[in-house]
Order: structure tokens, then C-alpha cells, then sequence
């Protein structure tokens, strides 16, 4: 049975979950984005992926604030949605918008609940070294991802794997599972279960403050804080390849077996190896300031960096 839908979302993440609900035949009948923001050069306002993405199939977008204006609400309450669903959109709902759609408000979420409540559980799940956490669908209520989850799909976290490339595979997984899940709702067949009390973590919005690398961390920390991190906001430390120290960005590590002084250049035979607090990272692909990614043989054959090198 086609439900009447209201969808939100904003990111790039939550664009899958909405041409999959689409092309399901369900008719989605508005949808909420982040207002656009300034972008580029230029400084243009630039619309969210996924507001450009409901303009091409002809769906209304509304891009309000905040949810907390009456008007808004009431605007809301007339769509008479069937369920509303959220996927990382960004603004959180309060009580009236949560209970104006028939079936209630079902959002995506991408972690293995109750761990990795918040902003950003797909980053610190690998920045903790997890070893593998889930895709679920979560009924809305109006704490911060308390609400009793309907439907998981459990992804491993390879070794190496980067932030970017499990996003990727959440948001494909995550649409899939969403359209089952309003499949099993239009059924009457959705069920429900209750998040654990104990296990309980938040996932902090990531801050520029933490992005630099501590060499004095072991080189499994050291590691995990790079592929967590990469390929945004992406983990950097300072090398002295000029006058003054450059901004390198490590988008790519793997952990050596060698060690030394944290933060001493091991080895340039091959790409750089760093020295941690136990063990040494290898730098398997880096960003220098305003140049394009590299890998850290490509590095090594355009600086001047010489084993024994000491980083800050």
C-alpha cells in the first residue's frame, strides 16, 4: 500500500533513502531540507543534496529554521502525512510535529542504538576502533535517539575502512532498509524493540579542535583517528617542508610494526612511517594545502623529508 509521506533530510547520506521511497510509488507529498548556505568561491547559496533532489522529482521543499513556530507546525499538521521520515536532517522535532503524522515519525539512524546516540556515529565509531555497528530504523520520540528501533542491518567495520567509504555504505544500506520498513508499516506489521539502558554513548559533533594528530597516542589511536576523520574534516599535522611548517592532511594509514620517538619519520624508502607513543602509522595517502589527494609514494617524490625528521 503507497503511504502518504513527509520527508527529511539534508545530507548526501539521506538522498539514497529518498529515491528509494520514491520510486516505491509512495506518494511524498513535501519535503523538509536545511535552508541552502553559502558555497564555493563565490560564496552562492548552494541548495542541499537533498533539496535538489526532491526539485527533480517534483516534490515540494520547505526549509524552514526552525519547527518551533506555530505556523510551521500548523503547516506541518496539514500535509496529513501518513509517517514522516527523517534522515539526518538537522533540526529536531518537537512534540506537535512528532505526533501529526498517522503512524508517527520514523528516522534513520546510523549506528548500532544505544550506542553512538548524536551528530556524528558513523566518525566515532571508527575513531573508538569499533569493530561493527548498523543501519536502523528508529521510531522518533523526543529525546536524542531514544526511541524504540524497528528494523537493523549490522555492517562490519573493516580494519582500514574510512568514514567516507562506510557512509557509503550505510546511506545505500539505509535506503533499503527504510522502504522495507514502510512496507512492514502500510502492512500493520512493523514491530519494535525497546533500546537497551545499559551501553549508552554519544556521538559529539566533530570539532576542528580535535582534528590535528597526536603522535604520543599509540599507532592503533592514531589510526582509527585518521580513518575516522578522512576524507572530511580529515586528520592533519605539520611537516617542515619549506620555510615554516606546511599543513598535511592524512586522508589514508595503515599501522607498521616499527616503532621510535612519537612523531620522528621512520622510513622515506617507500611512504612516510611515523613513530607513534607504541607502534609507527605509514602515511599511505596525504593532502598537501590546495593540491589533490596523493598517495604517500607521490608525497615523497615532490618534498624533501628525510628519515629522522621530528614532527611536532
Amino acid at each position: 500500500m503507497s503511504l502518504r509521506v513527509v520527508f527529511m533530510g539534508t545530507p548526501e547520506f539521506s538522498v539514497p533513502t529518498l529515491m528509494e521511497i520514491v520510486g516505491q510509488g509512495h506518494d511524498v507529498v513535501a519535503c523538509y531540507s536545511q535552508p541552502p548556505r553559502p558555497a564555493g568561491r563565490g560564496m552562492d547559496l548552494k541548495k542541499s543534496p537533498v533539496h535538489e533532489a526532491a526539485e527533480s522529482f517534483g516534490i515540494p521543499v520547505f526549509t524552514p529554521k526552525s519547527l518551533k513556530d506555530t505556523a510551521e507546525q500548523t503547516r506541518f499538521v496539514d500535509f496529513e502525512a501518513d509517517v514522516a521520515v527523517v534522515v539526518a536532517y538537522g533540526l529536531l522535532l518537537p512534540g506537535p510535529v512528532l505526533d501529526a503524522p498517522q503512524f508517527g515519525c520514523l528516522n534513520l539512524h546510523a549506528s548500532m542504538l544505544p550506542r553512538w546516540r548524536g551528530a556524528a556515529p558513523i566518525n566515532r565509531a571508527i575513531m573508538a576502533g569499533d569493530k561493527e555497528t548498523a543501519v536502523q530504523v528508529m521510531r522518533m520520540e523526543e529525546g536524542l535517539d531514544t526511541g524504540p528501533v524497528c528494523m537493523s542491518e549490522t555492517v562490519a567495520i573493516d580494519k582500514n575502512m574510512t568514514a567516507g567509504e562506510l557512509h557509503d555504505r550505510l546511506s545505500g544500506l539505509g535506503g533499503d532498509l527504510m522502504v522495507r520498513a514502510l512496507a512492514a508499516l502500510s502492512r500493520g506489521a512493523l514491530g519494535e524493540q525497546s533500546q537497551a539502558e545499559e551501553g549508552v554513548t554519544y556521538a559529539a559533533k566533530l570539532s576542528k579542535l580535535e582534528t590535528r594528530i597526536d603522535w604520543s597516542k599509540s599507532a592503533e589511536e592514531v589510526h582509527n583517528h585518521i580513518r575516522g576523520l578522512s576524507p572530511f574534516p580529515g586528520a592533519w599535522c605539520e611537516m617542515p617542508l619549506g620555510s615554516k611548517p606546511e599543513r598535511v592532511k592524512v586522508l589514508r594509514s595503515s599501522v607498521a610494526d616499527t616503532g621510535g620517538k612519537p612523531g620522528t619519520v621512520l622510513s622515506t624508502t617507500d611512504v612516510p612511517a611515523v613513530a607513534c607513543g607504541a607502534g609507527a602509522v605509514r602515511l599511505e595517502q596525504v593532502q598537501r594545502a590546495g593540491k589533490k589527494p596523493m598517495s604517500g609514494e607521490e608525497f615523497l617524490r615532490g618534498v624533501s623529508l628525510s628519515d629522522g625528521t621530528q614532527l611536532d
